[in-house]
C-alpha cells in the first residue's frame, strides 16, 4: 500500500523528491501518511478535495484482499 500511495502521489507533485510515507500499524487498521512539499500541498489534495478522495478510493480498493482498514492521512 506504501508504494502505491508514493507512485501516485509523485505523479501528481512537482517536487517528487519531497515526497514521503509513512507506515503506522494499529490493530486492524493501517495508517499512510502522506508527507509532501508545502507548495504541492494543493496539487495532492485538487479542488475541493477530489484528488485526495481519489487516492483513498484506490487505496481503499487495493486494501479489500487484506482484511485490513486502510486510512490515508495527508500531512
Amino acid at each position: 500500500m506504501k508504494e502505491l500511495v508514493e507512485v501516485i502521489a509523485k505523479a501528481l507533485v512537482d517536487n517528487p523528491d519531497e515526497v514521503e510515507v509513512v507506515e503506522k500499524e494499529n490493530g486492524n487498521t493501517l495508517v499512510l501518511e502522506l508527507h509532501v512539499a508545502g507548495s504541492d500541498m494543493g496539487k495532492v489534495i485538487g479542488k475541493q478535495g477530489r484528488i485526495a478522495k481519489s487516492i483513498r478510493s484506490v487505496v481503499k480498493a487495493a486494501a479489500t484482499k487484506t482484511d485490513k482498514k486502510v486510512v490515508v492521512d495527508i500531512m
